[in-house]
């Protein structure tokens, strides 16, 4: 699979800035997953896990809101709220 770039930043500081293969997060209609060269997309997040893949490996958080951008084979995400689990 391809890969894509994605930011994640908090209030406080940027928490992940890397190449991705994937991107789970809980949209507010329902989940929704990014892959490379997803069309351009503006949504809001919800309460609930975000999931990053790279390759075989996966780092997760639970985001407490926030905004999802992707454009350009480039992922943004504003988050309210995020813990590590």
């Amino acid at each position: 699979m391809a890969d894509y770039h994605l930011e994640l930043y908090t209030q406080e500081k940027k928490v992940f800035d890397g190449d991705v293969t994937s991107v789970i997060a809980p949209g507010g209609l329902g989940y929704l997953g990014v892959l490379a060269h997803h069309a351009p997309l503006l949504t809001t997040l919800t309460r609930g896990t975000l999931t990053i893949r790279k390759g075989s490996e996966i780092t997760q958080f639970h985001l407490a809101g926030g905004f999802l951008e992707v454009h350009g084979n480039q992922a943004t995400i504003l988050a309210d709220g995020l813990k590590p689990l």
